[in-house]
């Protein structure tokens, strides 16, 4: 089983002066030390149910960007984008760039958003769930258009584009992977069954994974998808250094989950991922 490593956190101690090192040697260590893939919330501020939202919190794109040139192997994307913080076309455009830029290194990580307060505090819209749900997916639609060969108009209930072009083209081929997370039953793994390459589910427990995965699957039927060509992941959480936490992944790679995306607590992510390297990657590596 693979690992990623997710950096959701960017309160260290010292100025913020020496977060570009911090962030430059985090990327480099879990790089060098078997991690997969390297994400990071796409936030405006801190979620307030895990931390003060006044704590530090750097935009997404930005971030990837930067850990990009840092880097030189890892998987990148946002974990996941919202998709009512930017127009889906600019939204696709950023993340083609990131693509091209990266090598070919980029995931498409979308979701439907739900932080009310950042939304209210920066004057974004923040429609109703099954309204966000419905610009998800016309999002999804918008990108595989402007990363395929129609460049025409796209007209739909929340989005109206005279023009789909987008030039590059992602060095990825057909196009960065599309990967959307949530647990969402009706609508995310709907989703996820119809347009993606990549699920994560935010569920580490092997018997949730496993009806979940069961749901998705029967999307897949419902569809005519391929549920088999789909990646399978999950955000783990349980602490990654207990005893169960090894035995759970094994079951987990039992119901085909192929990574588990590890995160750390504040304030030093260069001394976690580093110690997730040399305690927890071996393991897992033997799933």
């Amino acid at each position: 089983m693979q690992a990623g490593f997710h950096l959701w956190n960017y309160s260290v101690p010292g100025p913020t002066a020496l977060l570009p090192a911090i962030i430059a040697q985090t990327a480099r260590r879990a790089e060098d030390g078997g991690f997969a893939q390297f994400t990071v919330m796409d936030h405006w501020f801190q979620m307030d149910r895990v931390a003060p939202a006044s704590q530090p919190m750097l935009e997404a794109f930005t971030t990837l960007a930067f850990v990009a040139a840092n880097t030189t192997r890892v998987r990148l994307g946002p974990l996941v984008a919202g998709v009512t913080y930017r127009h889906p076309a600019l939204l696709v455009k950023t993340a083609t760039t990131l693509d091209l830029l990266s090598g070919g290194r980029s995931m498409f990580g979308i979701g439907a958003a739900w932080y009310e307060r950042e939304h209210l505090g920066l004057g974004v819209p923040y429609p109703r769930i099954s309204e966000r749900f419905e610009r998800l997916e016309e999002t999804l639609r918008i990108a595989e258009q402007m990363w395929g060969d129609d460049d025409g108009a796209f007209d739909g209930v929340h989005y109206r584009l005279a023009e789909t072009m987008g030039e590059p083209k992602p060095t990825s081929r057909p196009h960065p992977p599309i990967m959307i997370g949530g647990r969402g039953e009706k609508k995310t793994l709907r989703l996820a069954a119809q347009y993606a390459q990549i699920v994560n589910l935010t569920a580490s427990d092997p018997a949730d994974v496993k009806h979940l995965l069961e749901v998705l699957e029967a999307h897949c039927d419902r569809l005519g998808t391929d549920y088999a060509v789909i990646e399978k992941t999950v955000i783990a959480a349980r602490d990654p250094f207990a005893d169960d936490f090894i035995p759970a992944m094994a079951e987990l790679a039992e119901l085909g989950v192929t990574m588990v995306v590890l995160r750390v607590n504040p304030p030093y992510p260069v001394g976690s991922v580093t110690r997730l390297a040399d305690e927890v990657l071996p393991a897992l590596a033997q799933l």
